[in-house]
């Protein structure tokens, strides 16, 4: 659970108050990544070969500082996980009943270890978590609720009682505790899988093969629900298990904040930067926040120049929304500079780098707020319901862009490209989720089939 249109911006990404995923600034949601790429790189042909991107920039002061910051967030995992096995409250790892779990809330919060409104949401994600689940008609569906809603509120309490800081890269928590498989085990019961299906499961295999070649994979997507990711790997599990697991997000600032998101955004790999649309909301902390944002497309930098990296991005810098007028979900346009800075980071990266346009379908499970809100803590409304994920063939932007000399105007054609494809995807799957076509909606360049069956 991890992860709004983007405004040019000449940051990298860009995100909230200090105590947080970055050095002296930082706290990064259930998965909600809203960022968007926007570090401006000049050139002066569109076909340079001297690109003087971020990789040819960490001299030897900036991998100094990387090292250094490594050192210290790598410190503070360790300490972390002391933490996680010390002495701790058991109000709902030993909670037997729903009353009891209830009670554990109130009883925590009565003792001022939880605040509020954090006792509140806890609340109503365990009601709405429990009518989406049984739903789903799953025979143990009460246990279900209880095991893994036990698993959550704990967790949660353990983040308020110890807020875990996230760095710039975060490489997913698998020991002691494995967070992944707790965000798989919490999604899983609210996918219908007999009504959710994955598109060309062929290219995901060509994507792991590349992968096991060194080869650098970029996945430019739309972004629909703070389960993404879960949803992303759950629906890939049996078919492409390297992919699900090694997966890279690039995940917005509001990401890793939320009380109620933090544990799930600990199990999966993340990109950390600050969204630009929340960028002044706090104008104190701006410069700051931009040199965070900075310090994590090092970081990227450092993981594509070793290879065999797997990124996922949204570069509409958020998740999708359903017309105000017709109701209609579809994909929100992509930023042009995003998409630009990322291929560019791909393509320079040393290692053979390959972009792919993935669509996802999925927004009934956990539907954002109709607008995008600047105070942390949306309500959770949770479905079980079917969803989807597709994959097209690579785009080339040398093949795309053959014919335009004008470098602005050929970065629009290329994402127009990216996004038509997303689009085009999106709509199959929209006709075989929702139009309830099934199978039968695949079209010649859109194969779907459900590789858990």
């Amino acid at each position: 659970m991890i992860l709004s249109t983007p405004a040019p911006s000449s940051a990298f990404f860009t995100t909230t108050k200090p105590s947080s995923p970055f050095p002296r600034v930082s706290k990064l949601c259930f998965l909600t990544p809203s960022y968007s790429l926007s570090l401006r790189f000049r050139s002066t042909a569109r076909r340079s070969t001297s690109f003087p991107c971020v990789l040819s920039s960490l001299n030897l002061h900036a991998m100094a500082e990387l090292v250094q910051d490594k050192e210290v967030f790598a410190s503070a995992e360790v300490d972390y996980s002391k933490k996680k096995n010390r002495t701790r409250s058991r109000s709902f790892l030993d909670a037997t009943t729903e009353q009891e779990l209830l009670s554990g809330i109130r009883k925590e919060s009565e003792a001022g270890k939880l605040p509020s409104n954090v006792a509140a949401g806890m609340k109503d994600l365990y009601q709405n978590y429990k009518t989406a689940v049984l739903q789903s008609g799953i025979p143990n569906a009460h246990e279900i609720v209880l095991e893994n809603m036990a698993a959550a509120l704990d967790l949660i309490f353990l983040d308020v009682e110890d807020p875990f800081i996230f760095s710039p890269y975060h490489k997913a928590l698998r020991k002691p505790y494995d967070y992944y498989e707790f965000g798989q085990k919490y999604i899983r019961p609210l996918i219908d899988f007999r009504n959710s299906y994955v598109g060309n499961v062929s290219i995901f295999n060509e994507i792991q093969e590349k992968l096991r070649q060194g080869h650098n994979i970029v996945l430019i997507s739309n972004h629909q629900t703070e389960a993404d990711p879960a949803v992303i790997a759950l629906l890939l599990e049996t078919s492409s298990p390297h992919v699900a697991e090694n997966l890279i997000y690039v995940a917005g600032d509001r990401v890793v904040t939320d009380p109620l998101c933090k544990p799930f955004s600990m199990g999966r790999n993340l990109i950390c930067v600050y969204s630009k649309k929340h960028m002044n909301d706090d104008p104190e902390h701006s410069e700051e926040k931009r040199k965070a944002n900075i310090r994590s497309l090092k970081e990227m930098a450092l993981l594509l120049r070793g290879g065999s990296q797997i990124v996922w991005i949204a570069p509409s810098g958020g998740r999708d929304r359903p017309d105000p007028l017709s109701g209609e979900w579809y994909p929100a346009h992509f930023d042009a500079s995003s998409v630009d800075n990322m291929r560019r980071l791909a393509e320079h990266s040393g290692a053979p780098g390959h972009v792919y346009p993935l669509a996802l379908l999925c927004h009934d499970i956990m539907p954002p707020p109709p607008q995008v809100e600047k105070e942390i803590g949306e309500r959770r409304v949770i479905s079980f319901h079917g969803a989807g994920l597709s994959v097209a063939p690579e785009i080339s932007f040398s093949e795309v862009t053959a014919a335009y000399e004008n470098p602005e105007e050929a970065k629009e054609v290329y994402t127009e490209a990216l996004y038509k494809s997303v689009t085009e995807q999106y709509n199959v799957l929209k006709s075989a989720v929702h139009g309830k076509q099934g199978l039968g909606a695949s079209i010649p360049t859109v194969s779907l089939s459900q590789p858990w069956n």
